[in-house]
């Protein structure tokens, strides 16, 4: 009965056209387009499939090769850091012998470098050491040269201010102890002396101060004093003229001096007080 409810409509739709097949309109076709699109549903669901297996198919070698790739990589590793070790193996087993060889002679090298730096700042120490304790005993005695002139300064202001020759003669004796053979110290107590007329205690010590320096112009004036009260008056007027050679000042002191009392009238000490010098 399908058949006949089917079959009418096409008999009826033959009946009432009579345009070809190709031009007629897609209301007046059988169902042929419903199988027509029926198919390119079915066929573009088979390419969905196919697509999807092929992804699938896809991911799945790439896995499989990401997967060996993994595993080569840890084999040759593996194999590599096993070479290493037996290669260091055989070179601690054939090689200790020349590593220890290296390690001796490294050692030894190291101790002789030790050795000869150590001598050497050593001797720069040592060196160093003489040069301060030079340097010290420089200092030790500079500070035992400015001791003893300040002593001896002091003892100077002293004997200034002393009133009687037997107080100066005490300070100059001081001052000798500290400066042994000091000239000046000589002189001026020879000075002491001859006040103290003590004469030839005088000439003994202008003596020692002309024995050392025979231009020693206080040495030479002192010793014709003590050489005019002694009388012997051609040596004091020797000695007062070189004196007063070294020494123009000392001629007015001569002019006035009391020891020379006996060479007054001398015409020889009289042309000496009176010439002129160049």
């Amino acid at each position: 009965m399908l058949y006949f409810v089917l079959a009418a409509p096409i008999t009826h739709a033959n009946e009432k056209s009579t345009k070809p097949y190709s031009e007629q309109s897609i209301y007046e076709k059988p169902m042929i387009e419903r199988y027509v699109l029926d198919e390119l549903k079915s066929l573009r669901m088979d390419q969905q499939d196919l697509e999807r297996r092929i992804t699938r198919d896809i991911t799945d070698r790439e896995l499989a090769v990401a997967d060996k790739s993994m595993n080569y990589a840890n084999v040759t590793v593996t194999y590599f850091f096993y070479i290493i070790a037996g290669v260091a193996s055989l070179i601690a087993l054939i090689g200790w012998q020349s590593m220890r060889e290296i390690k001796e002679n490294t050692k030894r090298m190291a101790e002789v470098q030790l050795k000869d730096i150590a001598e050497s700042y050593e001797q720069k120490f040592k060196a160093l050491e003489r040069d301060l304790k030079r340097k010290t005993r420089i200092i030790s005695e500079n500070n035992r040269e400015i001791e003893k002139i300040n002593e001896v300064h002091n003892l100077w202001l002293r004997a200034q201010s002393s009133q009687t020759p037997e107080q100066k003669l005490e300070i100059y004796d001081e001052i000798l102890k500290v400066r042994p053979g000091d000239l000046e110290a000589l002189t001026y107590k020879a000075d002491a002396t001859m006040e103290m007329r003590e004469f030839h205690w005088a000439l003994s010590l202008c003596n020692r101060v002309l024995e050392v320096d025979d231009t020693n112009a206080h040495a030479l004036y002192q010793r014709a004093c003590a050489y005019a009260c002694l009388g012997v008056e051609e040596q004091a007027i020797s000695d007062l003229e070189r004196a007063i050679k070294d020494s123009l000042s000392l001629r007015e002191l001569a002019a006035d001096e009391d020891d020379f009392e006996n060479l007054r009238g001398n015409e020889r000490f009289e042309l000496l007080l009176t010439a002129v010098y160049d």
